[in-house]
């Protein structure tokens, strides 16, 4: 087999491949026996109708189709290693010569990532946050503990920011009742800003009994974006009252039976999440500092795949939500462009970074072993709550593995760039990746901390 490659753009290249007849022999005998199954031929019992027979009656020509669409993605999968390109999309394949008994030809165009070089990424200087814990660190953490444990206390008087209201809401479109708009017994925090317009400012002031109209746009159902008359009743208005914090409460809350246990576990956790947080943003910084000095064009195809990809997961969160287009923007404080914007440069950067990753894991000669592979799959499995086995089934029924696989390497990658920087944090002290792994998982455990980095910084992104 000979190949031949030209280059269409730096993004794109059409291979000319020239095949002896001789090596599609193991496509062609396939190929006979294939169509001896399929045809019905007087004498002969199915799967047992000779080659030439088969030639007579249907026609060399069938054969040879079949053959080709046995051997020639097989073929181009074998050029692509013979000219070491790494393609990025379907290739647009046409089969441009047939001369039966001596050869083929056929061509590829496909999408194929850049040649670049990756510039020196040892010794990069980062910036992080410090990992100091403050007072006020620890107290907003105790506030949030103080919330989760807060109650609910009826009050005789108007409601008001904070406040929680039980209350009946229907809807009216020209005097007519909307069934699916009609809801009883409703709680809600008075001004956390619902996707239902004008809620919240017709809440405030509203005391138990008092019942209120106001117009606003439809966010779900048939009538979504229509304007309708809300009918509110306020049944009840509580208040939120937080626990003291003291040693009974610490008690409810934990299980320390002192005030300065617990603050002192809290301190200590935020701790923890700061050091892991610095293990993330030197990872993310470091990436960031080598893609600002290389230029890598990107396959429309590899950019437009993301995207859309981007763009269904997003309409499937709208549907799941129930929400009208319009409201669950409006809830995110965002708009349709604003979003599909960032999907552009998001897409653009996430790229950049696998072609990155994928040119270091080679340069590095970084690879995956069989405990990776299944540390990788019970965190994901926890992640996820179902069971490690039933992950790794799904995984390897859907032929998943390899991404998996991919994504392991291209994290450790991303270790091998953050580890080789230069790291100072905003106090001025110099960060060592290595210590932080250690203090996190112990002195055997700094893979596993690495790993938890990962994760972190895949919640981030998500």
């Amino acid at each position: 087999m000979k190949t031949a490659v030209e280059e269409l753009s730096p993004t794109r290249v059409k291979l000319t491949v020239e095949v002896p007849f001789d090596e599609l022999r193991p496509s062609l005998d396939a190929a006979y026996k294939k169509v001896a199954q399929q045809v019905r031929v007087p004498g002969f019992r199915p799967g047992k109708v000779p080659a030439r027979i088969i030639e007579q009656r249907f026609g060399r020509a069938v054969v040879l189709e079949e053959t080709l669409n046995d051997a020639v993605p097989k073929l181009y999968g074998q050029a692509v290693d013979e000219v070491d390109v790494f393609p990025v999309s379907p290739p647009d394949i046409e089969v441009t010569k047939i001369d039966d008994g001596e050869q083929i030809e056929f061509t590829a165009e496909v999408d194929i990532r850049p040649n670049f070089e990756v510039p020196d990424y040892a010794g990069a200087e980062i910036t992080v946050d410090s990992a100091a814990v403050t007072d006020e660190d620890v107290d907003k953490q105790l506030d949030a503990l103080r919330q989760r444990f807060a109650t609910l206390t009826g009050v005789e008087r108007a409601a008001a920011n904070g406040d929680f209201v039980v209350m009946d809401l229907r809807a009216e479109i020209d005097g007519k009742n909307i069934e699916e708009q009609q809801a009883n017994e409703v709680s809600y925090e008075v001004g956390a800003g619902s996707v239902l317009r004008g809620l919240d400012d017709a809440l405030l002031d509203m005391s138990a009994g008092e019942e209120k109209t106001f117009s606003t746009e439809l966010v779900g159902g048939e009538n979504a974006g229509e304007t309708a008359d809300v009918v509110i009743s306020v049944k009840s208005v509580k208040e939120k009252v937080l626990p003291e914090l003291d040693d009974e409460f610490a008690q409810l809350a934990s299980e320390f039976d002192t005030l300065d246990e617990l603050k002192a576990s809290v301190r200590e956790t935020a701790r923890r999440n700061k050091l892991v947080d610095q293990v993330v943003q030197v990872r993310e910084k470091a990436l960031d500092a080598v893609l600002e000095q290389i230029e890598i064009p990107i396959p429309d195809s590899a950019l437009k795949n993301e995207v859309d990809s981007r763009k269904h997961n997003l309409d499937h969160q709208i549907a799941e939500s129930g929400l009208s287009r319009e409201a669950y923007f409006r809830l995110y404080q965002t708009t349709e462009e604003e979003r599909f914007a960032e999907f552009e440069t998001n897409s653009a950067k996430a790229i950049k970074i696998g072609f990155v990753l994928d040119k270091i894991v080679k340069y590095e000669d970084l690879g995956v072993s069989e405990q990776e592979l299944t540390n990788f799959v019970v965190r994901r499995a926890m992640q996820m709550g179902v069971q490690p086995n039933q992950l790794a089934q799904h995984l390897a029924d859907n032929d998943q593995l390899t991404l998996a696989m991919v994504e392991i390497v291209r994290d450790k990658a991303k270790s091998v760039v953050g580890d080789a920087a230069k790291v100072v944090d905003t106090d001025g002290n110099e960060v060592d990746l290595k210590a932080i792994y250690t203090e996190i998982n112990g002195e055997e455990a700094t893979e596993e901390a690495a790993a938890e980095a990962a994760d972190a910084e895949d919640k981030n992104d998500a």
